[in-house]
């Protein structure tokens, strides 16, 4: 394994160098220059006003763009608002990375971590849905400190130009929405400033494998990488791919996530069984405590491009290595470098790649029964090995072959083998199992 000091090198240069460009930007600073309105605070919250208003915080922080708040349950049945930010876009930082869209993300970030209070706001007299049905639009007011009015963080966002307009003009606050970005324009703020973004990695990709990737995923984030992999598992808008590595006699993995930016051609390539060359850009995926790589492209008139993901070869099968209860909790693994030796969990090494347990006993089983949400049937076996050892087994919703939806019945108590996919929740590793042929169950 390389610890690339070359590329730390190179990357310190080049963040002292972006550094420099970023304090002339004065990008996202709570005071304005002297020829600049404050449109965020000019904007005064209506208690009185016949929108829909609540006080809420913060369950998980998506995109710039998008929050997920907790909610009372009589607001939305699952007590989770997923907001969508009412008449701004900012640039993409989930599946696809965009300039701007790491900025974008953290100014938002920064802004609603250190509130002493948070309120939505509808547009009109309901929540409206936004066009994906499973967002709700909202404007977004929070208060800085306890001596404070409430800032319209909307608003905010748009006058230090760290978005576009979405339907600006055509909602409650359109005319101060516009005003916004209008002046964010003017004063060449961000996205508007024609300058690089000091959090986009420009640089070509960087060619690495899998096992220096897990081994040092911090030391990517944020940066354009390439590798090769065999396929293992689609799940809806992403797939896992592993690789083997000799040396340590281990298979090292992570998810990739294309979204809705691949068709055709581009999406046989990240077919299962395929060995396929991803080129992609590492990110932190708070929702999931996980890292992954996005952003990924494919130019069908160039198809040889380096900065596409290409296919090797096909006709590959998961590994789905044979592992021992013990060891996947609590087991370690030494790797050494050319400076030092690390060691680390079995289980975080073994991320995304896939594994098989055999004899875990069924010892109980959460069904998620939410209404709301599309989980709604996935169970959460808890099982415990031969040797004592607790196992947590997750399944996405299983069907029988008659396409029945499968229930904890089926499970509990019984003894059973596992096919699936080391996944990451809540603080510990678990199996992730995708069909219900990956359970097979032995007595």
């Amino acid at each position: 394994m390389k610890k690339s000091n070359k590329i730390i090198s190179v990357l310190l240069a080049t963040v002292m160098l972006l550094g420099i460009t970023a304090c002339k930007k004065n990008i996202g600073e709570d005071g304005q220059s002297a020829n600049a309105e404050d449109y965020a605070s000019t904007l005064k919250l209506d208690m009185t006003s016949d929108t829909l208003k609540e006080e809420v915080t913060v369950k998980t922080f998506i995109d710039g763009d998008t929050t997920h708040f907790n909610v009372p349950e009589s607001v939305m049945e699952n007590g989770v608002f997923k907001a969508r930010y009412l008449a701004i876009n900012t640039p993409e930082s989930t599946g696809k990375i965009e300039e701007y869209g790491k900025t974008a993300a953290a100014f938002t970030k920064e802004k609603l971590s250190s509130a002493v209070s948070i309120i939505i706001e509808s547009d009109d007299n309901k929540w409206n849905a936004d066009s994906t049905g499973d967002r709700y639009l909202a404007w977004v007011w929070y208060k800085p400190d306890q001596s404070s009015d409430y800032r319209n963080l909307n608003i905010e966002i748009l006058q230090n130009g760290l978005a576009i307009a979405s339907n600006a003009a055509g909602n409650r606050y359109g005319e101060i929405a516009v005003a916004a970005i209008a002046q964010a324009k003017d004063q060449k703020r961000a996205i508007y400033s024609g300058e690089k973004d000091p959090d986009f990695y420009y640089g070509e990709a960087i060619e690495l494998t899998l096992k220096e990737l897990r081994c040092n995923i911090e030391d990517y984030n944020n940066m354009k990488v390439a590798f090769n992999g065999v396929i293992t598992m689609n799940n809806d808008n992403s797939v896992y791919i592993e690789e083997y590595d000799a040396e340590t006699d281990m298979y090292y993995g992570i998810s990739i996530y294309y979204g809705f930016n691949l068709a055709g051609e581009g999406l046989e390539i990240l077919s299962v069984g395929n060995e396929s060359r991803i080129v992609g850009t590492v990110q932190y995926y708070e929702a999931g405590g996980t890292y992954q790589v996005s952003g990924l492209t494919y130019r069908q008139m160039k198809p040889k491009d380096p900065g596409n993901i290409q296919k090797i070869s096909d006709g590959h099968s998961p590994a789905y290595v044979l592992t021992n209860a013990d060891v996947f909790a609590n087991g370690k693994i030494e790797i050494s470098g050319e400076d030092e030796t690390e060691i680390f969990d079995y289980a975080a090494l073994a991320m995304n790649t896939s594994i098989e347990m055999k004899n875990l006993t069924v010892a109980s089983v959460y069904t998620t029964t939410n209404e709301s949400s599309s989980s709604k049937g996935a169970m959460t076996l808890t099982c415990t090995a031969e040797d004592g050892t607790s196992v947590s087994v997750r399944t996405v919703v299983l069907y029988d072959e008659a396409g029945s939806v499968i229930t904890e019945d089926a499970y509990i108590g019984k003894t059973i083998d596992v096919r699936g996919i080391v996944d990451y929740y809540d603080g510990s590793y678990q199996i992730k199992v995708f069909t219900a042929n990956d359970i097979t169950i032995i007595q």
